[in-house]
Formats: structure tokens, sequence, C-alpha cells
């Protein structure tokens, strides 16, 4: 939630920041490229040297202390490649902890608890992405053009969420005979040997990814319907508020009725949001789709993980969530390129019609596909003296 704080609250400022310092709208782009690129190359490199180490926690705390203290370097020079370089300190952080902290959640949970707590996850890191915002908003009202100073403050709450991991205990470890040394592409050598569930699970979310482009598309919709800036920022700060006060008492609702059913439902919204942002021209209605697609959030985003970690070996989690989201960042940097050219080539209706058509087509091969469960004995369902003990 802090770390979320700390980014989201540079979220609104970042391409004014960029453009006040001479960035052009060019390399903007190639930066957030080369940023997301570096997140998702490293995540599954990460999740599989944290699953050889049988380590979480010292990739948790490194990866939010890259992420706290790149904020402070974006404002301390402003030359392009020092620049390039804290951003990509950022996005390191990220790819060094994602595998390693979900699967840390994943440790902490029960099969029939997996949604509860990825769900209670997503929803404190996005109620962090609704105080970031706000807190830059009630700063430049106060002191507006000040965007060096709110890199320097984005620190605090980063620094408090490094502080908060120094509470958490890791796991006993893996003993030292049986570590093995990690190389750079252990996570796709992982992928040939992984269960055949997990891939059949990840092509089809891969899919849907390629189709699930960057929310500036949807911000951009609402420009061209006439909203103000403010209102603009304000619609995306409502969109993360019904994110995080759905994600929690979802993934209860996935537990009890199945992961796979609210995955769905929450694909059905996304096609829905798509085909009404298609043919919508009431600005009211607009809000409503918004709250639509806070919803569709909650239902999948930790909701895939949760699901992933059920059907993968408890000893490869961080490899195979790892895996999943490293494929997941490329795909997205993908999506919204091919977002961007259709939407420059046919214009924005035509364009979501087609996300919104090959996400009914991703609905129906998840729906249709059995995702068996691996064995038993390989889960992580804690054993009945333990949970009589927990009792």
């Amino acid at each position: 939630m802090f770390t979320d704080v700390a980014s989201e609250m540079l979220y609104p400022v970042m391409p004014i920041y960029l453009k006040s310092i001479g960035f052009s709208i060019v390399l903007i782009g190639v930066l957030e490229g080369f940023a997301e690129a570096t997140a998702g190359l490293s995540k599954g490199y990460f999740g599989k040297w944290s699953d050889n180490m049988g380590r979480r926690l010292p990739f948790v705390q490194i990866g939010y202390a890259f992420s706290a203290i790149s904020k402070p370097m974006m404002a301390m020079l402003i030359y392009p490649l020092w620049i390039f370089f804290a951003r990509a300190i950022d996005r390191l952080g990220k790819g060094i902890r994602t595998g390693a902290r979900d699967a840390m959640l994943s440790d902490e949970a029960t099969t029939q608890t997996k949604g509860t707590i990825f769900g209670f996850h997503r929803s404190l890191d996005t109620f962090g992405a609704v105080i970031g915002p706000l807190s830059a908003l009630a700063f430049l009202y106060f002191y507006p053009g000040h965007y060096k100073t709110l890199f320097y403050i984005a620190l605090i709450p980063g620094v408090l969420a490094i502080g908060f991991t120094f509470f958490i205990k890791d796991k006993s470890p893996i003993p030292k005979e049986s570590r093995i040394k990690t190389s750079f592409f252990d996570f796709i050598r992982y992928w040939k040997t992984s269960p055949s569930q997990y891939r059949k699970l990840v092509i089809g979310l891969l899919l849907f990814t390629l189709v699930n482009s960057s929310d500036v598309f949807l911000l951009l919709k609402l420009k061209e319907a006439g909203l103000s800036d403010m209102a603009t920022i304000g619609t995306y700060v409502f969109y993360n508020l019904i994110y995080a006060a759905f994600a929690y008492p979802l993934g209860i609702i996935a537990d009890r009725f199945g992961l796979k059913n609210v995955f769905l439902f929450g694909l059905a919204l996304f096609a829905i949001v798509y085909f009404g942002m298609a043919f919508n021209k009431n600005l009211y209605l607009f809000f409503v789709l918004f709250f639509l697609y806070g919803v569709y959030a909650a239902a999948t985003e930790g909701i895939s993980k949760a699901w992933i970690s059920n059907i993968t070996d408890k000893k490869d989690t961080a490899t195979a969530i790892g895996t999943f989201t490293g494929f997941q960042s490329i795909c997205t940097m993908i999506a919204s390129s091919l977002t961007g050219f259709l939407w420059f080539k046919f214009g924005a209706p035509i364009t979501f019609i087609m996300t919104a058509l090959i996400t009914l087509a991703v609905i129906f091969y998840i729906s249709t596909t059995q995702f068996p469960r691996i064995n038993s004995a390989l889960l992580h369902i804690e054993p009945l003296e333990e949970e009589k003990k927990n009792i």
C-alpha cells in the first residue's frame, strides 16, 4: 500500500514533469517502454532465483528499497541518461520483488483461502493508488509547479513500506545443499517443464493481455468526450477506489464459488465496458462504465495469481508467477502499441469493439478448458495437525 502511494503520487505528474525538463513525447514513450521491459524481463529471473534459494523476504525488501530510492533520484538530476537509470531502478525493484512477494502471500494461505489472501493484497495495493493521486493533487493545489518537491516527498511512504517488511519473518529456507545457481533464462526453461494446466491457463491470460492495453486509452476516451483534466483524474481515482473496495470481498467469493468463475465474471465485465466505451456518448454513463471497470480489475488481478499458485508446485510458486507476470509485461507493451495503431488507423470505436470481441473469445477458451489441480501432495495444503494447532 505505501509503495503504491509513493508510485501513484507521481503517476499524474510524471508526463508533465518529464516535459518540463525537456523530454519529448517520443522520448517519454521510449522511457516508459524501456522501464516496463526492465520490469518484465526481470520478474521471471528473480522469481526463479527466489525459488532456488528458498528465500522470499530479501527479495521483497531489496525490491521495495529500489523503488523507494528511485523517486528522489528522478529529481536530483535531469540528464536523460540519469532519468533512464532512475526509472530502470524503480522497475527493477518491481521485478525483484513481484515473484517472491506473491509466493510469500501464497505460503500464508491454503488452497481454500488463496482468493481471500490475494484479494486482500490487491485491496490495500489499490487503496494506495487512491491515496497517492489525491495527495499529489492536494500538494499541487497549494504548491503548483513544485514537481521536484513531490518526488522527494514520495520517498516518505517508500521508506515506510520498507520499514514494515522488518516485521515479517521468512519461512525456513531450503537447506543449503539443495540450492542451485540461477541463470537468466531459467524461467523460460520452466515454461517447458511446467504443468500442462499452467501453460493452458497462462496462454489464455496472455491472449487477453494482448488486447488489455494501458488505461491511458480509456482516459483519452474521456478527454475526447469532453471531460476536463480534473474530472478525468477524478474518474481514474474513482476507478481505483472501486477496485480497492471490491478486491477483498471478491477474493472471498472466489474461494467459495471458484476462482475460475469469478475470473470469467471479471472478463465479461471487461467486454461490457469496452463495448460501452465504443458506443457511449453520455458523460454520466462513463462513470458507470468505470465502476464496472473497477469491479472487473478486482475480479481478475489477484484472482489470476491465486489461481496460478493453486495449479503449480509450491516450490515453484515464485517462478510460476514471475514467469507469467514477466510475459504479461511484454504483452502489455505490445497491446498498447497495437491499440495506439488501431486507434490511429480506424478510430476509437473500432479499436474498443475489437478488444471486446477478442475478450469474448478468451472467455470461451477459458470456460471450455479444464484446469485440474496438480497432485495434492505438491499443493500448499497444511497438515491436519497443523490446522488443529492453528484453530
